[in-house]
């Protein structure tokens, strides 16, 4: 750890990072498998309107899910074949979803299809938005709201800082770290073309201090190719992710509570949503395709693919040799924040940034017993509330009051439930919270 280095000043954990599973291997790609699920939902908003039907023919980068509604986003197919059923699935967030089930046909070749290059140094920044809006990118950390609506910036409101998150804190993911690595020189076009679209005078990319290669390679290439961007080495810290820890880290600002990024002159994008934005605007490649890190001690060889969405999780971890002896837990996202889920069907999506398996020894955990009212919560949380106030609230079905003591400022980060020596499940009485608090009047 670097003295001064920066940080988020409220809060946080240090959980052991894992990621030396996979950071030092080089990205793959997967194979395309016979049957891929397409989910209509795989964003924030409104889900898309499904435009095929049974029987239909389809093919790589062909607009299968229409936008319905401003939060909402298009959805493509990744491969060549037919439509052979339609059906509602289960995500591994429990969301129920449309899903289009596609046959694929005959033997997949990579780059069948040849898509339209573009110089976006001549478009206007409308125009920009207008490509990544009509190409179905969202936030591929996790979030997945419409990037379109997030670049779409109110009249009355100035960007003063593009900031790039690189920091991927959840322990064991690395796609990002290997994206930097890998991908610099289109990162670096990414980012120009984003601070193009929002009118942003200034772009900082944040990096935590477990990445020494990718800042190193970050900086070296700014040096000589981009000058204008700012490359921010951060200490090692969880949440630091999250949009309010990392402008406080890179900006010394705080976000308001309630507040978007926007209110303090900032707009966030990770790394793999810089990627799509390049691919989109100079490439003319709309979302279907990206990095996922798949790892654990209960897969036998774990790295980094680049995976078509749609890609069954089954297909995903056999092409990785499949699970060890003693697997016991699949989780879609990281360790924090992500899902636990069990069905091998469930398909990869945009929002997918990892496919964790963990062995016996990493689910292990310990037995619930009363709180022991020690304050670890309070001091690990860094949003500063009181998680265990707010769960006993929620747990006498008190939402209201849970609400009162700013239970939607909560991220679920699970930093709270991580210091917990009770083993109370914190996230998950909020998540519940949230669901069953009243809903404020409609205005109007």
């Amino acid at each position: 750890m670097v003295i001064g280095m920066k940080t988020f000043s409220k809060g946080g954990v240090h959980p052991g990072d894992h990621k030396e599973l996979s950071n030092k291997i080089a990205i793959r790609t997967a194979e395309v498998k016979s049957t891929m699920i397409f989910p209509m939902s795989m964003h924030i908003g409104a889900p898309a309107e499904c435009l095929v039907a049974v029987g239909d023919e389809v093919k790589e980068g062909m607009l299968i899910g229409k936008a319905a509604g401003f939060i909402s986003a298009n959805i493509y197919c990744s491969v060549r074949g037919v439509v052979k059923e339609i059906k509602d699935i289960y995500l591994a967030s429990g969301m129920k979803t449309k899903a289009v089930v596609v046959e694929t046909a005959g033997d997949f070749k990579e780059g069948e299809v040849q898509y339209e290059a573009s110089d976006w140094k001549k478009l206007t920044p409308k125009e920009i938005v207008d490509k990544i809006a009509t190409a179905g990118i969202v936030g591929l950390g996790g979030a997945t709201f419409p990037v379109n609506v997030k670049y779409s910036i109110p009249p009355d409101a100035k960007v003063d800082a593009l900031v790039i998150n690189g920091v991927e804190c959840e322990p064991y993911l690395t796609a990002d770290h290997r994206l930097m690595l890998e991908k610099t020189e289109q990162l670096f076009e990414g980012m120009r073309i984003i601070a193009k679209a929002i009118n942003a005078p200034r772009i900082c990319v944040g990096i935590e201090e477990n990445k020494p290669d990718a800042i190193q390679k970050m900086t070296e290439y700014a040096a000589k190719n981009g000058g204008d961007i700012e490359i921010i080495p951060l200490m090692m810290k969880y949440p630091q992710g999250d949009e309010k820890q990392l402008l406080k880290a890179v900006l010394d600002k705080e976000i308001p509570s309630g507040k978007l990024p926007i209110a303090i002159g900032a707009v966030v994008s990770n790394v793999g949503t810089v990627n799509a934005v390049y691919e989109a605007v100079a490439l003319g490649k709309p979302l279907f395709q990206r990095v996922v890190t798949v790892t654990g001690g209960g897969i036998k060889n774990p790295g980094n693919y680049l995976v078509r969405v749609g890609t069954r999780v089954g297909d995903l971890v056999e092409q990785c040799g499949g699970f060890t002896d003693d697997a016991v837990k699949l989780i879609m996202g990281g360790p924090m924040m992500g899902f636990t889920f069990c069905d091998l069907d469930t398909p990869v999506i945009k929002g997918t940034s990892g496919v964790l398996v963990l062995s016996a020894a990493e689910a292990k955990k310990g037995q619930r017993t009363a709180c022991l009212q020690c304050g670890r919560c309070l001091k690990a949380c860094p949003i500063g509330l009181q998680p265990t106030k707010l769960f006993k609230k929620i747990n006498a079905g008190k939402y209201a009051e849970a609400l009162k003591l700013n239970l939607l400022d909560c991220k679920e980060c699970g930093c709270c439930a991580f210091v917990c020596p009770a083993n109370i499940p914190l996230v998950q009485g909020f998540r519940l919270g949230k669901r069953m608090a009243p809903k404020p009047p409609k205005k109007g």
